[in-house]
């Protein structure tokens, strides 16, 4: 089978504790505080290998998780940092948020990375928070939790040349003859029902890579039978070979099927209707052929190149790759991604979200957000100390402030995670 769909779970390790811890030494009667920080949680990658074709390994394994960074350690040591896990995908795989259909990665080239979920920095010990006033704190920090998403990851193959066109008119055949692909070739409707990848080398010492695509029907563009599935390899390729049954032998007008498969083409992708075409006239070895193939020329032939061919007796099949090869070298290489960053990648920004928000709910005012989940998530804020250090920190960024300015009085009950406190101006 040939998997191009997987959802998986990842989830970067967390962040390893700080330590509150002093010196205890025998020549030492006042130590100074000595805990180290806690190791950073280690990312999940992904990492596009060529030496991989499908998806299918993410269907008996979808949760991926680091582990946590180590603790720190008494006398000032650093608790060990995670490793990072590296997951190897097909080159050509679109990665996408579940919960968004948003896309963060367009993995086109071997080697390439993008990290899906990044590790937890590790919490601060005690010593970092010695100061000239406060010589023995007793405070520390916990890690920070790692990034946890659940993911799409798509398989859109990579090729220089498409065969499109309604099932059984010859593309497997095609392909077959002019490559080392050894496709199911038989006379019923979807015989392939998976696409196949072959290189075509010419004597001139020049290759590319062409694809054979499932026959497309009308609806595909819908999903019937399982068109989003073909279509989508279709985006990838930079020329699309449109394999007709010129013959007519299913009692299908070919100028009709034409229509068809375009329309199915622009309603799936609009970019996909300005993706130049050569128009394969297969079958030319049946009878009934040669009308068909007058009337073809006379309605297209003036916008697109036809080329009448045989895909069992091989007739016509050298003069199409050798113009299909000097086409590639006219045609730019694909705009695989609208938007890069730093890595290459295609990357869709989600725009962040604010800190904190302050709303007055039955009385109440309820502080919340993603920077409020992750200030106490960092200290036990049950201890004094941790709890002084906390409000001192969401003064700073500002929490005090909006509570005033959206109405706050001195005596309110103001609620943050469930800790209620007394508002004072």
């Amino acid at each position: 089978m040939f998997f191009d769909y997987a959802k998986i779970y990842v989830k970067g390790g967390d962040g390893g504790n700080g330590m509150v811890s002093f010196r205890r030494e025998k020549y030492v009667p006042e130590g100074g505080p000595s805990g180290g920080d806690g190791g950073k949680g280690g990312s999940v990658i992904l990492e596009a290998y060529e030496g991989l074709r499908t998806l299918v390994d993410f269907r008996y394994k979808r949760h991926f998780k680091v582990e946590r960074g180590e603790n720190g350690k008494s006398k000032n040591m650093h608790g060990a940092d995670s490793t990072d896990l590296i997951i190897q995908v097909p080159v050509g795989t679109v990665v996408r948020l579940v919960d968004t259909k948003e896309i963060i990665a367009d993995l086109v080239s071997h080697g390439q990375r993008f990290v899906v979920a990044r590790g937890g920095r590790g919490g601060k010990g005690n010593a970092r928070f010695a100061s000239s006033v406060n010589r023995i704190p007793r405070i520390a920090e916990n890690g920070d939790p790692g990034e946890e998403k659940w993911l799409e990851l798509e398989l859109k193959l990579l090729a220089d040349v498409g065969l499109i066109g309604f099932p059984n008119v010859g593309k497997s055949t095609l392909i077959s003859h002019v490559s080392a692909a050894k496709p199911k070739i038989a006379n019923y409707h979807f015989t392939t029902i998976n696409p196949n990848l072959g290189v075509v080398s010419l004597a001139e010492g020049k290759s590319f890579v062409l694809v054979d695509i499932p026959g497309l029907v009308e609806g595909a563009s819908e999903g019937i039978g399982l068109g989003h599935r073909f279509l989508r390899h279709v985006e990838r390729t930079r020329l699309l070979l449109h394999v007709l049954d010129i013959a007519g032998s299913e009692d299908r007008d070919p100028l009709d099927d034409f229509a068809v498969v375009n329309q199915e083409l622009v309603t799936y992708n609009p970019n996909l209707q300005t993706r130049p075409q050569v128009i394969v006239a297969n079958k030319m070895d049946l009878s009934g052929a040669e009308e068909n193939l007058a009337k073809l020329r006379q309605k297209f032939g003036t916008k697109y190149e036809i080329y009448p061919v045989s895909a069992v007796t091989g007739a016509g099949l050298k003069e199409l790759m050798l113009r299909a090869a000097e086409l590639l070298e006219t045609l730019p290489m694909m705009p695989l991604y609208a938007e890069e960053d730093e890595q290459g990648l295609r990357v869709v920004k989600v725009e962040e979200q604010e800190p904190f928000q302050v709303e007055l709910r039955e009385g109440v005012w309820q502080v919340f957000g993603s920077e409020i989940d992750r200030l106490m998530q960092k200290r036990d804020i049950a201890n004094e100390a941790n709890m002084e250090r906390f409000l001192l920190i969401i003064r700073k960024i500002g929490v005090e402030k909006m509570l005033r300015e959206k109405g706050a009085k001195n005596g309110d009950t103001v609620s943050i995670n469930g800790w209620e406190f007394e508002f004072m101006d």
